[in-house]
């Protein structure tokens, strides 16, 4: 629909009572809000007194609001890279390190149910056993390589990070 004289001093009027595009829209009917809010621009159409909704509420004195912690800014491609948190590093012994006594050490044909299956060295060597400490409840592995094996999610994916960093 085009705009014509009349409609645009309808729209003149609307728009100095100070209602909205949107009302001004369903007013006139056939155009939409931004047709609406377009044609105010190209008319420089300025200075809408109040708005004719309701009464005017009284302002109130706002709580002062708690002081925010400070945050580093961040400038430019670091704002999503992400920093590292420290925490406090898992002491974790290495593999070496434990001693496992000769009448404890299995092979692969004395494995039962209740010796730890963790492989110790390598299969190739002759020295090669299985650490055959007493396995703890419902798993294959002695207490401490059960910790060595089964780390959670997150622990393993912040030990990957630090490594890449």
């Amino acid at each position: 629909m085009s705009w014509t004289d009349e409609r645009v001093e309808l729209l003149k009027k609307l728009w100095a009572d100070g209602l909205s595009a949107s009302m001004i829209a369903a007013e006139l009917g056939g155009v939409t809000r931004n047709a609406v809010i377009g044609k105010v621009h190209r008319l420089s159409l300025s200075g809408r007194s109040k708005p004719s909704g309701g009464a005017v509420r009284a302002s109130r004195p706002k709580a002062p609001r708690p002081p925010r912690p400070s945050r580093p800014v961040t400038v430019g491609n670091t704002a999503l890279k992400v920093t590292p948190v420290a925490q406090p590093r898992r002491v974790v012994v290495p593999i070496e390190d434990i001693v496992v006594p000769i009448p404890l050490r299995a092979t692969i044909l004395t494995l039962t149910d209740k010796t730890c299956k963790w492989p110790i060295g390598d299969p190739a060597d002759e020295a090669f056993c299985f650490c055959g400490h007493l396995p703890r409840e419902s798993s294959p592995y002695c207490e401490y390589h059960s910790r060595v094996a089964f780390q959670p999610n997150v622990e393993r994916r912040r030990d990957r990070r630090e490594e890449s960093l």
